[in-house]
């Protein structure tokens, strides 16, 4: 980040980096356990609303969920969770996010006001305090803050109005409010009498923006492997059901090979080189949902699979076993495009095999599929890493590199 002028003491912001990048701190990683907590609360409203109504309602609070993660991970690439100010600041975040989460199951019905009133003060509240920090960057940042604080203060009114209303008009209103705050970035926040942000004033650290996009796709691999473990641990051990756990690990593990082994790092890397920073940090604000969604759907998926290994599958089996991998492969494949520059092969290659198994689904069990699944987004791991070689991260980036691949 180069601010217009460099003050010698830094009360809110971070200094410039000694070593390449901001490391992550505790401090962080412990805003972050509250979201381990929404993560669960939003898989396991979707298992006991298995509807489409339930797909929905989850669809928009997990966008939500998101959202207000994201915002503040832009906010501690600027402001320093080590002083004291900005660590209050996270701390009263992660009270609200534990009232927002807790309030996540029954957010459609009798604690739709909690949820909202703690989702609008989180938003609200942080990009308000933000004005503070940005007075130590440029005064184009701080209007820039001063925008976004404006956008959440109307969608705010649409949290708040849909949770007073109820109802049809509450989906409608919620739905309003998050197609809004989606709409922020790609808008450059243009507000009357502010105009629009510019380029410039989304200048990050692309080492800790990525890390931090990491740890979250980290949290709901976990969150996955948490619901699986407790589910199989309290169930009798047999052949068809261990197989099953045996299917949610190697999901898991091959979820985390396709986003760690080479899309992770690279995407830095692209940041890194990249004339304007925060315009591919955008690539993460955007495509990250429907990477943590199709994590989430997959996370379902074990606990439906769990439940009955053997048998037929029934439909909301059969959308949450081959829906959330095939939705996980489309984000990846989208963010990989924004930062490679092409869609890998080996990603179309695996969302071509999951449709195919969406058809052959009527001739296998429930944990039949889901292994199969789990053995397609194996391969799609190690299909990538054999075809861009050992160096792929460090010779991607340049221009004259980016064909397609192989």
């Amino acid at each position: 980040m180069t601010p217009t002028s460099q003050p010698q003491t830094f009360h809110h912001r971070r200094a410039p980096a000694e070593h390449g990048h901001h490391r992550v701190t505790f401090l962080e990683l412990f805003f972050d356990l509250v979201f381990v907590f929404a993560v669960t609360q939003l898989s396991h409203g979707l298992i006991h609303h298995p509807t489409w109504l339930g797909l929905l309602e989850t669809a928009i609070l997990a966008m939500a969920v998101w959202w207000v993660w994201i915002y503040t991970s832009w906010c501690t690439n600027w402001a320093d969770p080590d002083k004291a100010p900005v660590r209050m600041m996270l701390f009263v975040l992660m009270l609200l996010g534990l009232v927002m989460s807790m309030a996540v199951p029954k957010a459609f019905e009798g604690k739709a006001m909690v949820f909202a009133l703690a989702y609008v003060a989180m938003q609200v509240g942080r990009s308000a305090y933000m004005l503070w920090p940005m007075a130590e960057f440029s005064p184009g940042h701080r209007r820039n803050v001063l925008r976004i604080t404006l956008w959440f203060v109307f969608s705010g009114a649409l949290w708040i109005g849909g949770a007073a209303l109820g109802g049809a008009a509450q989906i409608g209103l919620w739905a309003l409010a998050v197609a809004h705050e989606y709409a922020g970035p790609a808008a450059r926040f243009w507000t009357p009498g502010l105009g629009a942000s510019q380029p410039g004033e989304w200048d990050i650290e692309p080492g800790h923006f990525a890390e931090r996009c990491g740890l979250f796709v980290i949290i709901a691999l976990g969150e996955s492997i948490l619901v699986a473990s407790s589910t199989f641990a309290g169930q009798e051990w047999r052949h068809d059901n261990a197989m099953a756990f045996l299917a949610t690990f190697l999901g898991a593990l091959g979820m985390w090979a396709t986003y760690f082994n080479i899309g992770q790092e690279r995407g830095a890397l692209v940041m890194k080189r990249a004339e304007n920073s925060g315009l591919v940090g955008r690539a993460y604000t955007y495509l990250h949902i429907l990477i943590v969604a199709g994590i989430i759907g997959t996370a379902v998926s074990d606990e439906f699979v769990l439940a009955h290994a053997s048998g037929t599958i029934d439909a909301k089996t059969l959308l949450a076993t081959v829906g959330g991998p095939l939705l996980y492969l489309i984000g990846l494949m989208l963010f990989k495009r924004a930062t490679a520059g092409w869609f890998p092969l080996s990603h179309i290659g695996g969302c071509a095999l999951l449709l195919g198994l969406w058809f052959a689904a009527g001739a296998l069990h429930p944990w039949q599929l889901a292994l199969a699944t789990a053995l397609v987004l194996c391969l799609v791991a190690a299909w990538e890493s054999w075809s861009l070689g050992p160096d792929a991260v460090t010779k991607i980036g340049a221009p004259h590199q980016r064909n397609k691949q192989t």
